[in-house]
């Protein structure tokens, strides 16, 4: 097994962890490159993350994960949603805002 698919085994695990932590029901994780946005997430519980996220810090991989992971069972950015961001990752502006600087 090559290190690719040793980081794809470990971050699935974690998106599980998480999911378990959060209650959230996922059907399927998938890693494939994307070129807008770092994760998606369907209504159904399919997950889909950018691939260069396997080469980031954890934290920031936890800041994708737990983002997406609320929107299974709430679907916007509301107060609930940054309430919750906030009660797992604290300071969670602050990833967000690195993560954006990566974006660009």
């Amino acid at each position: 097994m090559n290190s690719n698919e040793k980081n794809k085994i470990l971050f699935k695990k974690r998106v599980r962890c998480w999911a378990e932590q959060l209650e959230a029901n996922i059907t399927c994780i998938s890693i494939r490159a994307m070129k807008t946005k770092w994760a998606s997430c369907s209504t159904t519980g399919r997950l889909t993350f950018d691939r260069s996220l396997l080469e980031m810090k954890k934290e920031l991989q936890d800041y994708v994960i737990v983002h997406e992971l609320l929107h299974v069972n709430i679907p916007n950015h509301g107060k609930l949603w940054k309430s919750l961001m906030h009660a797992h990752l604290g300071d969670y502006e602050r990833l967000e805002y690195e993560l954006k600087k990566r974006m660009s």
